[in-house]
């Protein structure tokens, strides 16, 4: 599919740098917004009770 785009229209480094900076900043609002510490903390964190 590149070979048949026109040389300025593929995509350039400077656009591949841009979509990746706004991917970050989508991502990190995101997590902003939901706010899943408690989650994490648990989840990743803390090691389970044994039940005995």
């Amino acid at each position: 599919m590149l070979k048949f785009l026109k040389p300025s229209m593929k995509a350039q480094i400077s656009d591949v740098k841009a979509a990746v900076g706004w991917g970050v900043a989508a991502g990190a609002g995101a997590l902003y917004l939901v706010q899943p510490w408690g989650w994490i903390r648990q989840t990743f964190f803390e090691k389970p009770e044994e039940q005995k």
